[in-house]
Order: C-alpha cells, then structure tokens, then sequence
C-alpha cells in the first residue's frame, strides 16, 4: 500500500503546474476569506462565555451595568457662562441619542441647583456652586481649567454597539462650535476598548511587515548558498495568506494574544520551507530533478511533518486554558503551522521542476558561489565535529545543563503574574492617557459588585442582611470607600433609619423613582450591592477579594439567598489564579502530548523520549532568564511552556530523525550523531536564525506585553538551537545505551 506522501510525490512529478494551480486557486479563496476577520477585544476574551463566572458577569453587565462615557472638558475657564451654555446645549443634543439613558455635567447641576435654568451672571453662579456639596463639586470641576460630563449607556450594549455610540458622540462634539478655546474630548473605558481594537488591528500590519522584512534579511544572509534564496519568505506569506484566509471563515476573531500568533507562524513556517528547499537541493546535486522532488517529499515530508505535529502538540496544550483569548492563540497558530507546512511541501519540489532548478555551484564555479557552499561545509563540518566532541563528555554536560533548568524551575514560582489590561497597551495611547487624566481627577472608580439572587430580595431579612454587611465593610475594611444597594437607598428614603416590616418596606417602594431602583434591583428576584473601592495592585485585589469571600461566610445571608462577587475587578483577579495554574497544565500537557505522539510513531519509549528531555531543560531556563529579566507572566507570556516545547521539539526531532538515517546506513552511535549534526546543522542554524528574526518583529510591538513577549521568545529560540546543536547529542549518546539493536544486543557504541 502506496503513504499519502509517495501519491503526493507521484503528483507533483508528474503535473506540477497543475498543483501550483491548486495552490493559487486556494490562496485566492483565502484572501476573500481575509475580509471576514474580526477584531475582539473585552471581558469576552478573558472569560470562557460557557463558565458559570462569565455567566454571572455577563448577567450582571447585561441587568444592572450601565457603562458611562466620559466628555473631557479643557477651557481658560470651565465656569464661564459661555462654557456652561455650551456645555448644557451639547449635554441636551447627546442625551435625545439612541442608548443614552443619562447624561449629566457641571451644566446639568448648576441648573438642577437654580430652578431649571442657567444663571445670567457670574454672582450669581458662584452662589450656586457654593451650594453644590463639596464632594460632588471636587469631582466635576477640580480646577478652573478642567470640567468632566457623564454620559451614562444602557446595559449590555455590545462592544460594537458602543463603537457605534462612540463615532456618533465624536461626530456630534466636532459640529457642536465650542467657544474659543475649549477643548472637548470623548473618553472612558468604552472608548478605550475602542481604540485598543483599533491599535490591535494597525499592530498586526506593522508587526508582519516587520517580521517579513526580517525574514528576508535573514534568508539573504543565511540562505545564499541556495540558488532562489528568498522562495522561503514566499512560501511563509502564502501559508500566511492561507491561515488568515482559515481564521477569516472560522468563528474565531483575533485578540490582543492572537496578533502575536502571526510572527510566530512566520518565524516557525519558514523552518519548514527552508529544511524543504535544503533537502531538494541535497538531492538536486546528485540526482535528476524529478528524483529530487521523489526523494525530498517522500524522506523530508514525513520527518518534517512529525516535527510540525510536535510543535502543533505544544499549541494545542493551549486548549485547555480557561482563558480564551490564550485558547485562541493556540488554534491560530495550530492552523498556521499546518497551511504552513502545507504549502512548502506542494510548492517548492512543483517549482523546482517548472523552473527546472539548478544547485548554485553547478553553474559557474568562478562566481564565488562555490566559496559559499564551501562556507557551509565548513561550518557543518565544524557543527559535526562540536556535537562529536560533546558526544564524548555526554554526562557533565547534562548534569551542568540540567541544573541550570531546575534552577529555572524553582525561580519560575517566583515570576510575578499581570492581568492588568492597561500594561498591556501602549503606554501613549491617547485613550490611556485620557483614561488616567480622568481617574486623577474623579479618584478611583473602581467596584466590586455583590450579585444578591433569592425568592424575594426586598424581604425584611435580606434588606436588613444587605444594609447590615455594607455596614460591616464599611468600617472594618480600609479598601472599602463606599457602597450602594437597594437597602442603603431604602434607608436613605427612610430618614437613615432601617425599616422593620415588609409593610414598610413597600411604602417607602412606592415613594422611590423606578429609574434609582433599577440601579439594584431587577424584579424581586436580584439585586446588587456595589461596594466602591480604593485603586489597587492585582495582588491586593486577590487577597482583598479572598477576604471578602470568607466575610460573606462568616456573616451568612438568610437562608435561600445566594451571594456572589462579580464585575471585571473580580475577574482579573481571578485571572491571575487561572495563569498561574493554567500555565503549569498546559506545559506539563503539552510535554504529555508530545511524548505520547512519538510514542504513537515510533512504537518505542526510548526514542520517544530522546528528544523531549532537552525540552525540558529548555523551558527550566526560560523561567530564569524570565526572572533575572524581571519579565512578568501575562496572557501572553503564559503560553511560553508550550510554545518552547512546540518550537524546539521541532528542532530535536530533526537531528534525531537524521541521526537514525545514519545510523540505519550502519555507522556506529558517535560517528552517527557527528554526520547527523553536521549534515543538517545549516538548515537548523539558518531556520532557527531566521525564526528568531521572525520573533524580534514582536520586540518592535508598541504593546508592552507583545514586546516583552518577543524579547523571551527570541531568548526561547537562542535555547532552542543550543538544545538541539549541543544538547541534543549527549541526550542521543546516553539514550542509546538503552537501545537494543534489532539482533537484541547492545547497541553499537561510541
């Protein structure tokens, strides 16, 4: 029975055009299919929408979360009457839009305080701002110069739908004519979704075409002993092209961790293209072109592609995160490695043929191309002879090896974990910066919610338990500044006392404004306790909600009333527990995966096992270089066990896959591992070079946690090839002392 890759071979040998057609009719699907990819960004992307805490949030946001959009107001003088009129206008206009449910400003409040209308001079609007509360006025005008309108949104708006506010709100301020010199900006946390998605979309472009001219840098400069050097970075834009193209008619949308799947796709997908093209000259040199294409389909294809289900092992690891954004991640680059490797096995070898393809010093061995493949030589021959000598001293080099990595192992514990989302964007995003103009004059507006589901939540005894527990927090916890319910809202109508019957309860019901009650109650049913909160580091917030957790225990609700703490704090302050273990599975799966599909291929443990040991050690130095580098562990950076273990398996896998080609060829074990290391030491030297040019583009990245993301990647793959080229023999060396040869005796040895 004929493998898929010798039908492959007969194929593409005997109509090559025709599978370069197949190739361009499939890359032009893909590039319709491009238009229909989707930007995310959101509590979406953090939170499995399956999960009963995404569920309680998305009901809570959905009932009882009103989002606002802020008006930053500069002027002279915000207090000018011209201002104020200006302002009251605008505020009038903004307020007939549709999901607008509120607005309110300086304006809104100084005629609020004089009967409905603006004052007429400026006497009389000092008398009234003398009126406003201190508290309230300190927030809305901290100073002369600077004023600050809420517009309050309906709940459960999709992000969409608040892009859509959000243009319409900026098109209103542009044709509204302040007066001379006022300054008018849109701003809030909607708007700072907004300009991430946008920031995200422009970071993608600029990263691929950084990574693209990287990768045609490396390949002119390590490539050139191979005649149509630049055919690899090629074949990576059309499996590029080709993912994009997957992803776009996929339900899957890109988010802030995706974008950086891309330059690792081109950093790992050239591997592929450039082992291809190595092989098919290799073969070129001492054989027909058809024999050429035979032979590197048929030996390379499958190596190749055990390499690239490895590294698709690592990603798929990625699964399992409950975080979907890290999930994501892990689809986009699984799907990308494969059209990847997809497209470099049809289209070199069919090119090769089409373009009748010569081996560089086959042509003119006075144009100094011979002197570069002499390079080459020499620089396997010196690989061989590295790897020969390090055969040699097998053990203290992994003893001193594998220190370092439980060294590594035992730091990582100490890697600090970051969820917070505005460390992640560019620091000089001018949404960010209004965002924090906004807070420094607001003071924090941060809240944990208290999500209260019963029979009847306006009952005696959980008003009472309501009104009682924020009392509790109020004095006995210094992060709390405040809080708000139905209950304390009940007692403010009640003259500050708390009512004693039910009875009571709904005389006071009726007398309150359905508007103020539906802040925090829906039906009778559910209801919400905001607690208002003090700015805090994510640890902090942890053990503060930890702690808020173990009081709502110990002051235990009546019975048949369930209480749950929700809201984004929460959330990414569960995020830090979710990475921090995640990380952990999802390494500790991903080297599963990986043993158990070599085991899978090769029906033998040993060999199985051979290349994932200098993985090992890879990922143990990875968490040192981490914590001497003081990089934090972050959505991104969590996907860094699987991602090494995906990346250097490939690497691993290729020099033992040769080493046994020679072995089979019947050299014994150290000659073995010399020929191996030396006969394709370039092509793993140039790919891993080529892959780290790939990852640098990542460095480049305006977004601080794709930046710091790329500099260990590219310290990632630096590993990658020290455990492969050094590594990677002695590993080979000592394993095969526990080899049977197919006689049943020892292994042959050094």
């Amino acid at each position: 029975m004929r493998s898929p890759f010798e039908i492959i071979a007969d194929r593409v040998v005997k109509k090559p055009k025709m599978v370069l057609l197949f190739i361009a009719i499939l890359l032009a699907v893909a590039l319709v299919g491009t238009s229909f990819i989707v930007m995310e960004t959101g509590s979406e992307t953090y939170l499995d929408p399956d999960s009963p805490r995404s569920m309680l949030l998305s009901e809570y946001t959905d009932t009882f979360q009103s989002e606002s959009i802020m008006l930053l107001v500069e002027s002279d003088d915000v207090l000018n009457l011209e201002t104020l009129r200006y302002l009251e206008r605008l505020e009038e206009e903004i307020s007939q839009q549709r999901y607008i449910t509120g607005t309110s400003s300086i304006a809104s409040m100084v005629t609020q305080m004089n009967g409905g209308v603006l004052p007429r001079s400026s006497a009389e609007l000092d008398a009234v701002i003398s009126r406003i509360p201190s508290e309230i006025s300190s927030r809305y005008i901290p100073s002369h110069l600077l004023t600050i309108g809420v517009i309050t949104l309906e709940p459960g708006l999709s992000q969409e739908t608040k892009n859509s506010v959000l243009d319409n709100l900026d098109a209103i301020v542009t044709l509204s004519s302040p007066p001379p010199g006022v300054r008018i900006v849109v701003t809030g946390d909607p708007a700072f979704q907004q300009q991430m998605g946008e920031e995200m979309g422009t970071s993608m472009g600029t990263l691929i075409l950084i990574a693209m001219v990287l990768m045609v840098v490396a390949v002119g400069l390590f490539f050139s002993h191979i005649r149509y050097r630049f055919l690899p970075v090629g074949i990576v834009a059309s499996g590029l092209i080709l993912t994009f193209g997957v992803i776009g008619y996929s339900p899957y949308s890109i988010t802030m961790v995706a974008i950086a799947a891309f330059p690792v796709l081109i950093g790992v997908g050239i591997d592929y293209a450039i082992n291809i093209q190595t092989r098919f000259d290799e073969e070129a040199r001492k054989s027909s072109l058809e024999e050429a294409a035979w032979t590197t389909i048929t030996r390379s294809g499958p190596s190749i592609l055990f390499a690239m289900l490895s590294t698709s092992m690592g990603f798929l690891a990625l699964w399992i995160s409950p975080v979907p954004m890290i999930a994501g991640f892990g689809v986009i680059c699984v799907i990308g490695v494969a059209c990847c490797y997809l497209v470099a096995l049809l289209a070199i070898p069919s090119l090769g043929l089409v373009l009748k393809y010569r081996p560089k010093h086959g042509i003119n061995n006075a144009n100094g191309s011979e002197g570069n493949s002499h390079l080459m030589e020499r620089y396997n021959a010196a690989v061989g002879i590295l790897a020969r000598k390090i055969a040699r001293q097998a053990v203290p080099i992994l003893l001193v090896c594998a220190l370092i990595g439980v060294v590594g192992f035992l730091m990582d514990a100490e890697i600090a974990i970051n969820t917070n989302e505005e460390t992640f964007v560019p620091q000089d995003m001018p949404a960010l910066i209004n965002l924090k103009k906004v807070s420094r004059t607001m003071g924090s507006t941060a809240s944990l919610p208290l999500y209260v589901r019963g029979d009847n939540v306006l009952d005696i005894g959980t008003i009472r338990w309501m009104y009682e527990f924020q009392q509790y927090e109020e004095r006995h916890n210094s992060k709390i500044i405040g809080s708000e319910s139905i209950a304390s809202l009940i007692v403010a109508y009640n003259n500050g006392i708390l009512p004693t019957s039910n009875s009571e309860i709904d005389e006071i019901l009726s007398r309150i404004p359905g508007t103020q009650k539906e802040q925090y109650i829906s039906g009778t049913t559910d209801a919400v306790i905001l607690f208002s909160t003090v700015d805090m580091e994510n640890e902090v917030a942890m053990a503060m909600i930890d702690n808020f957790a173990q009081e709502i225990e110990w002051n235990e609700p009546p019975p048949g009333v369930s209480v749950r703490i929700t809201g984004m704090g929460e959330m990414f302050t569960n995020l830090i527990k979710e990475i921090n273990v995640g990380k952990t599975q999802m390494t500790f799966l991903a080297f599963v995966m990986i043993f158990g599909l070599l085991l899978l291929i090769y029906r033998n443990a040993v060999k199985a096992l051979t290349p994932v040991i200098p993985i090992m050690m890879i990922v143990g130095w990875n968490g040192l270089v981490m914590y001497v580098l003081g990089i934090d562990y972050t959505p991104m950076t969590a996907t860094l066990g699987s991602l090494t273990i995906g990346v250097a398996s490939e690497y691993t896998i290729l020099i033992m896959e040769r080493y046994y080609e020679e072995r089979a060829n019947g050299l014994p074990v150290i000659d073995s591992v010399q020929q191996a290391t030396g006969q394709i030491g370039t092509a793993i030297t140039v790919s891993g070079l080529t892959t780290v040019f790939g990852f640098a583009a990542l460095i480049a990245s305006s977004f601080n946690m794709i930046s710091n993301f790329g500099l260990v990647t590219v310290i990632t793959v630096g590993f990658s090839l020290i455990g492969a080229i050094i590594v990677m023999p002695a590993i080979i060396v000592l394993m095969s002392r526990f080899e049977k040869t197919a006689e049943g005796s020892p292994a042959a040895g050094p």
